[in-house]
């Protein structure tokens, strides 16, 4: 469909043809980001728009739509994001996004109110981990009506709003957060269904304090888009071998230039180390002496192996492992200052050795409590509960620490469905268990839930809103759970097989406040 006598330019959008998730064709609006010259054939680079950033691909003329093509808007001088040369040019529509995102998330820090609002669709793109609580009624929702629990989406279209609860209109009530809300459960006249009463303490704080602040700047993966140019938007590696596996990187990792030309990238898949050829690795492998990753093993059970790996230690496997972590990871930016990092890499072993499934790294000493800074899992193992198992891992070991813990921010589009799906199960866990004493209701506070799993208070909270099981019944702020959320959670019990157990568990937590150096 293109017209070889219009010069298609970077910055132009224009309808892309490709393949949807059931094989069919479709005409999604793209943008232009890069051109190439290949024997005279020329190639372009398109992001589609309102698509994730994994889907972007080369793509020849004849799937472009030349008919509706849209040019850059034209301005006195060469454009620059944020002052920065070789930025990508503006285009139709940016500049008003761009405004409207600057809008939504003043307003979504300057709110004010006792028990803030859930974020709107706009706010919700900001993919904030915390949706704050509403000042309205409750009412309670059928299954039906919201995302199931384990409901992971690995293709480009999700969109977060969509697993948040719109707000409904409804009569304003005082504010239910606060360090010692007392929890209290009976039998409903269904067997299956149970209501909780959430009584809010006289220390009720503000509950928007859970509301994410500005990234830190410091750390090797961390959210910094102040260099988000067109070079860092285009996928730079077509693919790499690692191990058995061949992946497709889904964004830009910074490999060295002379890398980026090769059509597979060799990667050592015990020490990670990257190679040019196939004759490279396997020279490398007859002088490679690892067969699992380096550091201390803290935990096995069957195939399943933790390490754990100090960053200043094995500088360079930590390095490495960020690179790789890069390709699969949008929202952060590689540093190369590893020292005040730990990672935990799961690995599954086979005869031939200790292969990588994911990892999670997180802080030596952190004053915001994560217990998390960046989480993967690799492709290869996704949608197979491995995620779910590292996230498992991070909170037994913020139990043993004897600490609460929570995610760096911004979490990925697929980590924050995940740590959705595992607050819910865990926090159902916890409510479905309790028992009557002296045939009273049972009773439990936000903060011994939050003691018992370890979640920090404020993903608690979030989360009891997130399956909408706050209500407001008589005066009072109640917990429902009905017959559909009981249901549902023991179907997803029921396809969760692998967990952590903690009697496999051999790890010492450090003090690293008294050490002199990392």
């Amino acid at each position: 469909m293109a017209d070889h006598s219009v010069e298609i330019t970077e910055g132009c959008r224009l309808p892309v043809l490709r393949k949807n998730q059931v094989n069919e064709d479709e005409w999604p609006l793209a943008e232009i980001l890069s051109v190439k010259d290949i024997q005279g054939k020329k190639l372009y680079y398109v992001h589609y728009i309102d698509f994730n950033k994994r889907l972007d691909e080369w793509v020849t003329p004849d799937r472009l739509d030349i008919k509706k093509l849209q040019f850059p808007k034209k301005e006195a001088k060469t454009p620059m994001k944020d002052g920065l040369p070789g930025s990508r040019p503006s285009s139709p529509e940016r500049d008003v996004k761009r405004k409207a995102e600057s809008v939504s998330l003043a307003t979504q820090v300057t709110a004010a109110t006792p028990v803030p609002s859930l974020p709107s669709s706009a706010e919700a793109s900001q993919a904030s981990v915390y949706p704050a609580m509403r000042d309205s009624s409750f009412s309670i929702k059928s299954r039906d009506e919201h995302e199931p629990l384990t409901s992971l989406t690995t293709n480009g279209t999700t969109s977060i709003q969509r697993h948040l609860i719109p707000p409904q209109p409804g009569r304003k009530r005082k504010s239910c957060g606060g360090t010692d809300e007392m929890v209290k459960m009976f039998q409903n006249n269904s067997p299956r269904c149970s209501t909780i009463y959430l009584l809010p303490g006289e220390d009720s704080q503000d509950s928007s304090d859970g509301i994410p602040s500005a990234p830190r700047m410091t750390g090797s993966l961390v959210s910094d888009r102040s260099h988000d140019d067109i070079v860092t938007r285009m996928k730079n590696i077509d693919c790499i071998e690692l191990g058995r596996h061949r992946l497709k990187p889904w964004y830009f990792s910074p490999y060295p230039q002379e890398l980026t030309s090769l059509l597979i990238l060799y990667l050592c898949e015990f020490c990670l180390k990257y190679l040019k050829s196939l004759k490279c690795l396997q020279r490398h492998l007859t002088k490679c002496n690892l067969r699992h990753p380096p550091g201390n093993e803290i935990y096995r059970k069957g195939t399943i192996s933790f390490f754990e790996i100090d960053g200043r230690k094995n500088k360079a496997y930590s390095q490495n492992l960020c690179l790789l972590a890069k390709c699969f990871l949008d929202h952060k930016t590689l540093y190369y200052d590893t020292d005040p990092f730990l990672f935990y890499v799961m690995t599954e072993y086979d005869s031939k050795g200790f292969h990588i499934v994911g990892y999670f790294s997180k802080e030596k000493e952190s004053t915001e409590d994560y217990n998390v800074a960046c989480i993967l899992t690799l492709p290869p193992y996704q949608r197979r509960g491995y995620g779910k198992l590292l996230i498992e891992f991070s909170y037994e070991l913020s139990k043993v620490e004897g600490k609460t813990g929570t995610p760096e921010k911004p979490l990925s589009d697929l980590g924050l469905l995940s740590y959705r799906s595992y607050w819910s199960q865990t926090i159902l866990e916890i409510l479905m268990d309790l028992k009557s004493e002296n045939g009273e209701r049972p009773q439990i506070t936000i903060n011994e839930i939050s003691e018992i799993t370890s979640v920090k208070k404020e993903d608690v909270i979030s989360t009891l809103q997130y399956l909408n099981l706050i209500n407001y019944y008589k005066g009072q702020y109640i917990l429902t759970l009905s017959e559909d959320i009981v249901e549902g959670h023991e179907r997803a019990m029921q396809k969760r097989h692998l967990r952590i157990d903690p009697k496999c568990l051999h790890f010492t937590p450090k003090d690293w406040s008294k050490r002199g150096k990392w």
